[in-house]
């Protein structure tokens, strides 16, 4: 489908720094695949931050948010940084056939923006995210993104983020499904990296925040014979929290704190198998990496992501201890009954070409 546009082609790939998780590798993910068909990559940033190794094959611009909070947050801001972004554009990259905006900075900015060609990728559950049924103006909520999701098409990381976009907001936008591209042979190649110190461990990889679940995970890992110990990667607001946590539930000899780790998939390929315990998820791209390097998974049974990637037996009710519990100690005596394959549709080539598709349709 690509060959019908020019290989000289720009593609802008836009977020709000390259610090974090999920949304920030699926740009280097499909930046890099974008480029491999041939097209000329740019990431533009608004924070300077960055905790992985760029790609010296995609270009990185950078126009610095900190400067414009004198301004009113919302849509006086948002709007001059728009112009700021669209000249910036116009004189430093050119005219680019596809803009992907992620996460809701970049997309607040980019629902001003004049630039043709401009998609938001959706990468959380929204109704979720924003705790709809938490909300106190939950219309004046819904207006907001709907003010900004209008504007251009979108893009839902999972079937299950597309349903409750459209179940909430209904039909204001040409919308798809498109999942997140895996690397699978890059991820296999950077699993070899090194050998953790550890061995015969469950791995869980996410950040500590609420949606993660890591206190439900604890109180079931309590519950099992602990046979295994229980490592946790990842860096966040909650994690003194888990940390009094384990020591209430009396596991600091069981559980582990690796902190944050620019490359986690060695510990990944030697976990026994990997658990997610989430309350919901955009599309559980940790999930996918486990799968490309052959670890078993078991994860709780999120509105969107899980389901679309493992079977029925390798799914938990979210939030209940006892299930989790049970589902951990089968995985501990036998890892390997929660193998699954790994869907090669999901390799990052394969990904861009249907972000391409959907621009020319």
């Amino acid at each position: 489908m690509s060959a019908i546009l020019s290989k000289k082609d720009k593609i802008v790939l836009s977020i709000n720094s390259l610090q974090g998780a999920g949304a920030e590798r699926f740009v280097l993910t499909i930046g890099a695949a974008f480029h491999q068909l041939g097209f000329d990559v740019h990431v533009l940033t608004f924070n300077s931050k960055v905790e992985f190794t760029l790609n010296e094959n995609l270009t990185y611009h950078l126009i610095d948010y900190e400067r414009y909070r004198w301004l009113p947050k919302g849509k006086i801001r948002n709007s001059v940084i728009a112009r700021t972004v669209d000249q910036y554009i116009g004189k430093k990259i050119g005219h680019p056939i596809l803009v992907l905006s992620n996460l809701e900075r970049s997309d607040g900015i980019f629902s001003y923006s004049k630039l043709p060609n401009i998609v938001y990728v959706i990468h959380n559950t929204l109704s979720l995210y924003y705790r709809f049924s938490q909300a106190d103006n939950l219309q004046q909520l819904k207006s907001k993104l709907i003010a900004t999701y209008s504007k251009h098409p979108c893009v839902c990381v999972s079937a299950g983020v597309k349903e409750d976009f459209i179940t909430q907001f209904g039909d204001i936008t040409p919308i798809a499904a498109i999942h997140n591209p895996i690397d699978r042979y890059e991820i296999q190649k950077l699993a070899d990296a090194f050998v953790p110190e550890y061995q015969n461990y469950i791995i869980h990889v996410g950040s500590f925040k609420e949606a993660k679940r890591h206190d439900i995970l604890l109180k079931a890992y309590a519950q099992t014979d602990q046979s295994l110990p229980l490592l946790l990667l990842g860096q966040g607001k909650l994690q003194k929290d888990i940390e009094q946590l384990v020591t209430q539930l009396g596991l600091t000899d069981k559980v582990v704190f690796l902190g944050f780790c620019e490359n986690p998939y060695p510990y990944i390929k030697h976990a026994k198998f990997k658990v997610l315990a989430s309350d919901w998820e955009g599309f559980a791209l940790v999930i996918a990496e486990a799968l490309a390097l052959g670890v078993p998974v078991i994860s709780t049974d999120c509105p969107s992501g899980p389901r679309e990637l493992l079977p029925e037996n390798n799914l938990m009710p979210k939030a209940d201890i006892s299930a989790i519990s049970k589902k951990l100690s089968q995985a501990m005596q036998d890892p390997q009954q929660f193998y699954a394959d790994f869907d090669e549709a999901l390799l990052p080539t394969t990904i861009a070409e249907k972000y391409l598709a959907f621009i020319q349709s």
